[in-house]
C-alpha cells in the first residue's frame, strides 16, 4: 500500500509530505482548494503523462515521491526485477518533472523509462473517477478481471501453455512445409545435377594429379629428341664403351709387366666406364618416360577440362565439385524425408490444436459461469446505489477463429441503466455519475480478486447525496477491509467513514504574494468541523455540528474494518 508522498514544487504545492495509512482515507476541501494537483502529482508519480506546466511557477522543476510498502511477491515487485532494479525494502517512485516538458523517472533511486514507471504504477494503483477510462471501463481488462474473480488462474495458464506449444508446431510446420516447397521447386534441378556430377565422378585433389601429369607430357614432348639423341650416342652404334672396354682388357693383360704405370690407367678407365654406363641407364629411363602415348595426353586434357567445365557451371571450385555432389544427394534425401517429416510435423500441429481447443473450449464456460456469478454480485450492490432499475451484464463471446494466449473469448462488461433502454457497454451508456457506482459496485465485488493494492476514487459522490452518498460510504468502507482506498469526496457520509481525514485549502504565502495548496491530518474535533462545513456550507452550525457528530458515532459504533488496524511495515 501507499505509505508515503512527498509533492514539491507542483503547480500550487510548495512542499507537501503525507504519511498514508491503511483502510480507508478521504480528501476534502473546498471546490478549487487543489484536490486535483494532488491526484495529478500522484498520477505523475505513477509514470502519467509529464506537463511543464506541474512545475510550480518560478521553479525549474518538480518532484513527487511515492513509497509503497509491498509483499516480496507482488507483482510490482516482479516488473521491477525485470528491470533490475533492486526491489529491496520498500518500492520507491520518483518523477522530476522540468518546466521545458522533460521528466526524469526513478525506481528506488535507479533511473527507469517513463513506460518502466508506469507498467509499476499500474500494478500499484487504480484510479477511478467519473470519466476515468484507464480502470474497469477498460474492455482490455474484463477478461483478466473475469478470470481472477473466478479463480481461473490455473485453467488460464493451461491454456497458454497449449498455446505456446500450438504457435510452436505452427512455426515448425510452416518452416518446414517453406523448406520442402522449395526443395520440391528445385527438385528438377537437383536430379539434374546430381546425375551430372555422379557421372563425372569428381576425387578428391583430382584436378592438381591431372594438371601436373598434363604438365610433364607437354614438357617430355620437347625434350624427347634430345634425351634420345644422346642415348644413342652413349649407347647406341657410335658408343665409345665398346673401345673403352677393349682398350681396358688390352691393358689389363699387360698389367704385370708394368704395374705402376698401368694401374692408373686401369682405374681411370673404369671410371669411365662406370660413368658411361650410369649415364646410358639414366637416358634409357628419361626417354622410356619420355616416350608417353598422345592418346593419354588427349584422355588427361578432356578429363581437365570437363572438370573445370562443370566448375564454371555450378560456380564452385574445381576442389569443391565432390562436396557440392554430396550436397545434391543431400537435397534430394531431404526432399524424401521432408515429405515424410512434414506429415509428422502436420499431425502434430493437430495434436496441438486439439489440446488448444479442448482447453479453450473449458475455459470459455469455466469464463461463462464466473460472468453469470458476477453478475449476480454485482447487482446485489446497484441498488443501494440508486441503481436497482439498471442491469448488469458480463458479455462472454467465443470464436475458435480468433484464438489467442488467452483462449478465444472476447469479454466485456455491458449494462442496461434503465428498463426498456438500449444495453451497452459500460462506457458508452452510463452517464459519469452512474459510471462511477457502477466502477464502485465492480471494485466491492473483485476487490480481493486481482486488484492493485492501493485504489483512489476521484469524486464518485458527486450529484449523489443522502442514501445513495451513504451506500457508498458503506462499499467504500467494505472495499478498504481490503485494500488500501483513497476517496475525494464531497460527502459528508463517506468522509465520516474514514480511517484518515485530509483536508486540501488554499493559505497565503510569501507575504500574501502568492497562493500555496496545503494538506492537514485531521485530528477528530477538526474532523467534526470538516464534515459540519461539509454538511452546511461555508457558515458552520450548530446543527451542523451535531449532525456531524451523529455521522463520526453511528461510523464509531460500527464493526471496524481490518483496514483501520495499522500493518507492520517490512
Amino acid at each position: 500500500m501507499l505509505v508515503q508522498l512527498a509533492i514539491r514544487d507542483i503547480v500550487l504545492i510548495d512542499r507537501l509530505d503525507l504519511e498514508v495509512g491503511p483502510g480507508l482515507t478521504v480528501l476534502t476541501g473546498e471546490t478549487g482548494a487543489g484536490k486535483s494537483i494532488l491526484l495529478d502529482a500522484f498520477s505523475l508519480a505513477l509514470g502519467a503523462r509529464g506537463d511543464g506546466n506541474l512545475v510550480r511557477a518560478g521553479q525549474s522543476q518538480g518532484q513527487v515521491t511515492a513509497v509503497f510498502d509491498l509483499a516480496m511477491d507482488h507483482p510490482a515487485r516482479l516488473i521491477a526485477r525485470a528491470q533490475e532494479i533492486d526491489d529491496e525494502g520498500d518500492l520507491i517512485l520518483r518523477r522530476v518533472q522540468m518546466a521545458d516538458g522533460r521528466t526524469r523517472a526513478f525506481v528506488n533511486d535507479q533511473a527507469v523509462s517513463a513506460q518502466a514507471l508506469r507498467a509499476i504504477g499500474r500494478a500499484l494503483v487504480e484510479i477511478h473517477g467519473q470519466h476515468d477510462d484507464r480502470a474497469l471501463v477498460d474492455p482490455a481488462t474484463h477478461r483478466d478481471l473475469v478470470d481472477a474473480f473466478g479463480s481461473l488462474a490455473p485453467d488460464v495458464e493451461g491454456v497458454r501453455a497449449a498455446y505456446r506449444a500450438l504457435r510452436a508446431a505452427q512455426e515448425s510446420l510452416a518452416l518446414e512445409e517453406a523448406r520442402v516447397a522449395q526443395a520440391r521447386a528445385e527438385a528438377d534441378y537437383l536430379n539434374h545435377a546430381h546425375a551430372e556430377l555422379s557421372k563425372l565422378a569428381p576425387e578428391a585433389g583430382e584436378e592438381e594429379r591431372l594438371s601436373a601429369r598434363r604438365q610433364a607430357m607437354m614438357q617430355s614432348e620437347k625434350v624427347a629428341s634430345d634425351l634420345s639423341e644422346a642415348h644413342d650416342m652413349i649407347g647406341g652404334e657410335g658408343s665409345p664403351i665398346a673401345a673403352l672396354s677393349s682398350a681396358l682388357r688390352k691393358l689389363d693383360r699387360r698389367q704385370p709387366q708394368a704395374p705402376g704405370l698401368i694401374d692408373p690407367c686401369l682405374g681411370a678407365l673404369g671410371a669411365a666406364l662406370d660413368a658411361l654406363e650410369q649415364a646410358r641407364h639414366a637416358l634409357e629411363h628419361a626417354v622410356d618416360a619420355a616416350n608417353f602415348d598422345p592418346r593419354e595426353l588427349e584422355r588427361v586434357e578432356e578429363r581437365l577440362f570437363a572438370l573445370r567445365a562443370a566448375a564454371r557451371k555450378y560456380q564452385t571450385p574445381v576442389e569443391s565439385l565432390p562436396a557440392l555432389a554430396e550436397q545434391f544427394a543431400q537435397g534430394i534425401a531431404a526432399l524424401a524425408a521432408g515429405e515424410s517429416g512434414l506429415k509428422k510435423l502436420a499431425e502434430d500441429e493437430k495434436r496441438a490444436r486439439a489440446d488448444f481447443d479442448k482447453r479453450a473450449a473449458l475455459l470459455s464456460k469455466a469464463r461463462a459461469a464466473a460472468a453469470k456469478r458476477l453478475d449476480k454480485a454485482v447487482m446485489a450492490e446497484l441498488a443501494p446505489l440508486k441503481l436497482d432499475r439498471a442491469e448488469f451484464t458480463t458479455r462472454v463471446e467465443s470464436d475458435g477463429a480468433h484464438t489467442g494466449a488467452d483462449g478465444v473469448d472476447r469479454i466485456e462488461f455491458w449494462v442496461q441503466t434503465n428498463p426498456g433502454s438500449r444495453p451497452g457497454p459500460l462506457m458508452k451508456v452510463a452517464s459519469g455519475g452512474e459510471l462511477a457506482r457502477f466502477m464502485l459496485a465492480l471494485k466491492v465485488t473483485l476487490a480481493d480478486k486481482g486488484s492493485a493494492p492501493t485504489l483512489v476514487f476521484d469524486e464518485i459522490d458527486t450529484g449523489v447525496g443522502g442514501a445513495v452518498a451513504d451506500a457508498i460510504g458503506q462499499r467504500l468502507a467494505r472495499l478498504s477491509s481490503r485494500v488500501q482506498a483513497l476517496a475525494v469526496t464531497h460527502a459528508p457520509q463517506v468522509a465520516a467513514r474514514a480511517a484518515q481525514h485530509l483536508r486540501i485549502a488554499k493559505a497565503n504565502a510569501d507575504k500574501g504574494k502568492r497562493v500555496a495548496t496545503g494538506v492537514e491530518v485531521l485530528p477528530p474535533e477538526a474532523r467534526r468541523e470538516e464534515i459540519a462545513r461539509m454538511l452546511s456550507g461555508a457558515t458552520i452550525t450548530a446543527e451542523a455540528r451535531a449532525a456531524a457528530a451523529r455521522l463520526m458515532a453511528d461510523e464509531d459504533t460500527a464493526p471496524q474494518t481490518a483496514a483501520a488496524k495499522p500493518k507492520k511495515r517490512s
